[in-house]
């Protein structure tokens, strides 16, 4: 048989199995069941969270199965992970969208593909330097109070651009 609970708490037993206090029919019905999750999932329920548990075959066992999201916002082929604070408040997302985009944590700024944006920025800058060393190499002519003139570099002379945006990868995450 199948019930809806209210979560206690939680905590993780000796065998790192996820322990689910509950009230089941009543504030004196206090009971323990193992969270049952896909696998590869690991979440921790907040206090209050309404859970379903179901009767195991074992006497007197039961398992958490879900929770009922007060959160849900994913479309039709969607999938959406969240976190929250203690209270329920979210606090960061996830969100695979049928549309073929992933938001991480918002949607108002954008990823850069890395690789790419090396060879671009190599182009600016190889660009800046060549036009740094054509200015560096220009002369004027000086006019002297003889009236005649003589051939001077710049007195300002332009620097290189040594930047280098190899520290701004972030190896730990990929894409296409």
């Amino acid at each position: 048989m199948n019930y809806f609970v209210k979560t206690i708490s939680a905590s993780v037993d000796s065998m790192s199995r996820r322990v689910i206090k509950f009230l089941r029919f009543g504030k004196s019905d206090v009971q323990t069941g193992i969270e049952a999750l896909a696998y590869g999932l690991d979440s921790n329920p907040i206090k209050d969270m309404v859970a379903v548990y179901a009767e195991t075959s074992e006497k007197g066992k039961v398992a958490i199965v879900g929770y009922l999201n007060k959160n849900q916002k994913a479309q039709p082929g969607e999938f959406r992970t969240f976190c929250t604070d203690s209270q329920g408040v979210e606090k960061f997302y996830t969100w695979m969208k049928s549309d073929g985009t992933i938001e991480i944590g918002g949607n108002v700024n954008f990823a850069v593909k890395y690789n790419e944006l090396v060879i671009e920025f190599n182009k600016i800058k190889t660009d800046f330097n060549s036009l740094v060393s054509i200015f560096n190499a220009h002369t004027h002519i000086l006019a002297l109070s003889s009236g005649t003139g003589t051939a001077a570099p710049s007195i300002t002379q332009g620097t290189v651009n040594t930047s280098d945006i190899t520290q701004t990868k972030n190896s730990k995450i990929k894409t296409i």
